[in-house]
């Protein structure tokens, strides 16, 4: 995104947006994950330093379109997590950054189950992916 003011030009790096898009999908219930894709193996839990990983954005002028790629949590309902999901990325990139997101694609990639001698610890987390 480019404005013009009197001040200066205010641009948003696609690494930003992307970030925001990451963070907000991981708050997101019923995502275990986001996947680094099919050619990095397994998906990977991620912490905010990583949080583009998964993410694939489009940035222009005045709009943005955005690609996740995830892993929900065994039992959660997929399509009410891809919902869930759209809205609060949409809503976070929009509020954060006045941007207008145009779309949000989710493709999940994979279920994670939770290991059942240790569901209590996130490092149980077991991942599948075809």
């Amino acid at each position: 995104m480019t404005e013009q003011m009197q001040e200066g030009l205010i641009r948003i790096s696609d690494d930003v947006v992307a970030t925001i898009a990451g963070l907000a999908a991981l708050e997101t219930p019923g995502v275990a994950a986001m996947s680094g894709g099919m050619s990095e193996g397994l998906a990977k839990r991620l912490s905010g330093k990583n949080a583009q990983k998964g993410v694939s954005v489009e940035v222009g002028q005045l709009e943005a379109a955005i690609d996740l790629r995830i892993v929900v949590l065994y039992g959660s309902p997929i399509q009410e997590v891809g919902r869930r999901l759209q809205e609060n990325v949409r809503e976070a990139v929009e509020n954060m950054t006045g941007l207008r997101v145009v779309e949000v694609n989710v493709k999940v990639e994979g279920v994670a189950f939770k290991d059942e001698a240790g569901a209590e610890q996130e490092e149980a987390l077991t991942v599948r992916v075809k």
